[in-house]
């Protein structure tokens, strides 16, 4: 059946990855309610039983929001680092919470996962890359600039959802005070366009089939700019490049 993947959501209300493989469905983040979680599900044909763990990058609301009720009522694991614990306080009491000790790969059914560190103003962000034992997928989010590690992380992946936060012109120019612009384009806090794009250059780009921009700002990018940062790189045309927006997220891409 091969792997395949789509988007709930992905932005700064919400983020939610589902990432299926031979009849096993693990959804990385949820930033939503029950209800609008599980009507999201349903524009993708599932259910939420038709789940069988959530993973979590990290603790901020736009990620782990919705873990806590989702799990709790469906009796779901949740997998989720020792410092994400440590930071999200009440929001995943109660629940089935499965440490992962150390970066290192793990197995949800058929999909093997490999989380690896990032830069980021969180407890022990964590970014994640999935597989079949075939292809891959790798997810770069809410990272505030590349390293050596992530670029080796996510070369030779099949495809890619890579995090196009912001244009920095429409961020220093926008209505966000001082101190919030600073945190959102510094070291710690989430990839521009144009570093997106250098990191993309950086990686093997070799077997790539799907290349997804992600948690694009409302308020400081557009899809247009995020698609002809990427397109850029690969050579393609703009709307090669998809775009997983907040309100309709991404359908189905399969490898």
């Amino acid at each position: 059946m091969g792997l395949r993947f789509a988007y709930l959501g992905s932005g700064s209300q919400g983020n939610g990855l589902v990432v299926e493989c031979d009849g096993t469905r693990v959804l990385l983040d949820c930033g939503f309610t029950l209800k609008d979680t599980v009507a999201r599900l349903g524009r993708l044909g599932l259910t939420a039983e038709d789940l069988d763990a959530i993973v979590v990058t990290h603790e901020h609301d736009d990620h782990v929001g919705g873990v806590g009720r989702l799990a709790r009522r469906f009796g779901l694991p949740v997998w989720v680092t020792h410092g994400t614990v440590r930071e999200s306080g009440a929001v995943l009491a109660g629940a089935d919470v499965r440490i992962i000790d150390g970066y290192r790969a793990f197995s949800v059914g058929a999909v093997s996962l490999k989380n690896y560190p990032v830069p980021h103003d969180a407890g022990e962000p964590a970014q994640y890359v999935f597989s079949d034992g075939a292809v891959r997928l790798g997810v770069l989010t809410d990272v505030g600039q590349g390293t050596p590690h992530v670029t080796a992380m996510l070369s030779g992946c099949d495809a890619l959802a890579l995090e196009c936060n912001h244009d920095r012109d429409m961020l220093w120019r926008g209505p966000y005070p001082p101190s919030l612009k600073e945190r959102v384009g510094g070291r710690l806090g989430h990839l521009d366009n144009a570093s997106a794009a250098s990191l993309l250059a950086a990686l093997d780009r070799s077997r790539l089939k799907h290349v997804v921009a992600v948690h694009l700002s409302q308020q400081n990018n557009a899809p247009v700019l995020a698609r002809r940062a990427l397109a850029g790189v690969l050579g393609c045309a703009d709307d090669w490049v998809a775009v997983a927006d907040q309100d309709s997220g991404l359908d189905w891409r399969s490898l």
